[in-house]
């Protein structure tokens, strides 16, 4: 081969993510750079294969650290062994010969980890729905560690997903993707906080797109085999060019840990959910009020079908909008506004992903043909979380009692049907051996159901020496005598 051939084969195998091409000088190069488009930035090294060191610099200031403190409070069985396993030998002789033994309710805290990203400069940021559900308080902790007190602006429990807010500008942004565009087989890194170890960087290949699993009917994951683990919650996903495509949710593992299978929620997906917790702080979902099974090529021949595609009604919830609107058991719905149903996992996600009260139009096979029908659709049910109120406290002076008033589940699980939840006893009460935990039934012989009212009474007898208190502590009622004179 001679040297004009060299150099031609030369010019013909350079492409445009390796710079192996020579600059143009003058007039030429400057031509270009004007009508040329910006090519997207590709972290990719000089050989073509993927180098995540510059998308970790540029898109890793945007991760950030969630951590989360929650109060739970159990119904007071003290376990006389709470450090044994199960499966330990010992187990069953404790559990024998040293039962658990009934206390007052007791109240401790519990803290939790997960990962998000930074959605707009002003402070906005996504995370999973599971890692701030029940959260007194959120706390996001940024790259340059600092850290601030989050808001939750709202959350979905069905897709998963968290808008948080915290009092901060400035802030760097993590650019967005479209997860259409999203090939299996690409390369993709996770960024976030496995087990606290916050701005941990894994990588992989997009193994799947539009997974469905189990409980999870409203979201069309992405499934990877980048390492996610607990704490990884949250974080982003990230494509070659820097792109946040998905958010990573959820792993299938038989330990606890990585096994090789993790699942994102596409970030389009997210960013609707977004717009409504931003707009409204909670989210609504469509629903149609059916039961629905796969086609498989046997029902699909028996109902007359070319293809094992669409959604088989197996039920109709009666008085629903399906039922209202003349869907029957036996239809097989295989358009949805026009679009296909390739399965019965999708029709839960495009119902789901509609407006309630939008007319939408079903194409549904009965009867060896197709039928057209106009249902206005239903909503589910809130699923929504909301920030937690701390439960309302007030101190009495001259009992020193700080009362908290019982949810609706606290009095459920305490199996009482009204009472104040002693947070704190000090002074007479105290003295008089009231315990924090104590449920508070009634003072005088009059029933107790609100802070109001129990401060009302205190004040009615405030000329009497002392007041009988009816307390419930774990199994057992009692009243307990509390001195109001000096």
């Amino acid at each position: 081969m001679n040297m004009f051939a060299r150099l031609l084969l030369s010019a013909l195998l350079c492409v445009p993510l390796v710079a192996c091409s020579q600059p143009t000088p003058g007039a030429s190069k400057q031509a270009a750079a004007a009508t040329a488009p910006a090519a997207p930035i590709v972290y990719t090294n000089s050989t073509g294969l993927p180098d995540f060191t510059q998308l970790v610099k540029r898109e890793g200031p945007a991760v950030v650290n969630i951590s989360t403190t929650q109060t739970v409070r159990d119904g007071g069985v003290l376990s006389p062994f709470p450090n044994v396993p199960q499966d330990d030998p010992f187990y069953e002789f404790f559990k024998r010969f040293m039962p658990p033994q009934e206390g007052g309710p007791r109240e401790y805290q519990t803290h939790s980890l997960g990962s998000g990203f930074i959605i707009s400069s002003d402070g906005y940021i996504l995370t999973n729905a599971h890692v701030v559900d029940g959260a007194d308080e959120v706390q996001v902790k940024l790259t340059d560690k600092r850290q601030f007190k989050a808001k939750i602006i709202g959350a979905d429990r069905r897709t998963d997903v968290a808008l948080l807010k915290i009092n901060a500008t400035g802030l760097p942004v993590a650019n967005l993707g479209d997860p259409n565009k999203l090939q299996v087989g690409e390369w993709v890194a996770a960024i976030g906080s496995p087990y606290g170890f916050d701005n941990s960087v894994t990588a992989g290949i997009v193994s799947a797109k539009g997974r469905s699993l189990p409980g999870d009917s409203f979201v069309s994951f992405i499934q990877t085999d980048a390492a996610v683990n607990p704490g990884n919650s949250g974080g982003p996903l990230f494509n070659l060019r820097g792109e946040v495509v998905g958010i990573n949710s959820q792993i299938y593992s038989r330990t606890g840990g990585y096994m090789g299978l993790s699942f994102a929620i596409p970030i389009d997906e997210a960013m609707n959910v977004v717009n409504q917790l931003r707009g409204t702080g909670k989210v609504s979902h469509g629903r149609l009020g059916v039961q629905i099974q796969e086609v498989t090529p046997d029902l699909a021949n028996s109902f007359g079908l070319k293809e094992a595609q669409g959604a088989l009604v197996s039920s109709v919830e009666k008085g629903s909008p399906a039922d209202r609107g003349g869907l029957l058991p036996g239809d097989v719905i295989l358009k949805f506004e026009g679009k296909d149903v390739p399965s019965a996992n999708a029709l839960p996600r495009m119902v789901g992903n509609t407006k309630p009260g939008s007319k939408v139009k079903l194409g549904v096979w009965r009867n060896n043909t197709m039928k057209d029908l106009t249902i206005t659709l239903g909503e589910w049910k809130s699923d929504n979380i909301t920030a937690k109120a701390k439960p309302q406290t007030q101190k009495t002076d001259k009992l020193g009692l700080a009362l908290s008033e019982l949810s609706a589940e606290e009095k459920r699980q305490l199996k009482v049907e009204h009472g104040l939840l002693v947070q704190k006893a000090t002074g007479a009460a105290e003295n008089a051996g009231v315990q924090r935990g104590d449920v508070v039934l009634a003072l005088g012989g009059e029933k107790v159901n609100s802070l109001d009212q129990f401060a009302k009474l205190v004040a009615q007898h405030g000329n009497e020496k002392s007041v009988a208190l009816l307390i419930q502590r774990g199994g057992h009622i009692l009243f307990v005598p509390v001195r109001l004179g000096k």
